[in-house]
């Protein structure tokens, strides 16, 4: 899951990225409305953490110009009285959380709105493959799978395309963030090193030129 956080106080727009990320989230950090804009322009976030009291741009135009779009909406604001979750819902935001929050609550808030799309449920199973999106797990057979952040997303992207196919640029997209270098690698090596710890039967097959996908056979 791919993660825009639109926050003007620096300090706590750089802890919330931390934060998400090391809750295994691919996550780029802006500071204004107009660079959030942006950003969500060239990339297809999954969710976008939005502060309300925004520069450049406030907060709630970019939420009414990106409402309705891909990315689910989660507002935050020091202004949390019933009318103004109202207000904010009604700009076409998917969530809203006061501040100050617990950042386990936004965190679990951020994964409920990634998972929200009707093709992507919960716990996706295949053969003895199970991928709990939920719980951030996976098992095959009896064994749990020990798999490092990347690994899980690359594996959660292609459980969530039920059998589709999942380009390479779409899987950089989405399970990593803006710092990562478009011409490495970086997919294959995952993708080689997930292979392995899912063991055999083989239940990724390589499309040549086109991607991956998730299958029972190969």
């Amino acid at each position: 899951m791919r993660v825009l956080v639109a926050e003007d106080h620096r300090t706590l727009a750089a802890r919330i990225g931390e934060g998400l990320r090391d809750a295994g989230l691919a996550v780029d950090v802006v500071n204004d409305g107009a660079a959030a804009l942006a950003a969500a322009a060239e990339t297809a976030y999954d969710v976008v953490v939005l502060d309300r009291d925004l520069p450049a741009v406030h907060g709630d135009q970019v939420c009414r110009r990106l409402s309705g779009g891909t990315p689910r909406i989660l507002l935050l604001t020091a202004a949390s009285g019933v009318d103004d979750r109202v207000d904010g819902l009604e700009l076409g935001a998917d969530d809203y959380l006061g501040k100050p929050f617990a950042f386990h609550e936004l965190v679990a808030r951020v994964r409920a709105l990634g998972r929200r799309a009707p093709s992507a449920p919960p716990v996706v199973r295949l053969a003895d493959l199970t991928v709990d999106r939920a719980r951030h797990r996976a098992t095959r057979g009896d064994r749990t799978l020990s798999l490092t952040r990347k690994e899980f997303g690359v594996l959660e992207m292609l459980a969530a395309a039920d059998g589709g196919l999942v380009s390479a640029e779409e899987l950089l997209e989405h399970v990593w963030d803006a710092n990562a270098d478009p011409f490495s690698n970086i997919v294959s090596v995952t993708m080689a090193r997930l292979r392995r710890k899912l063991g055999e039967p083989p239940l990724i097959r390589t499309v040549v030129g086109r991607g991956y996908r998730l299958c029972d056979h190969d």
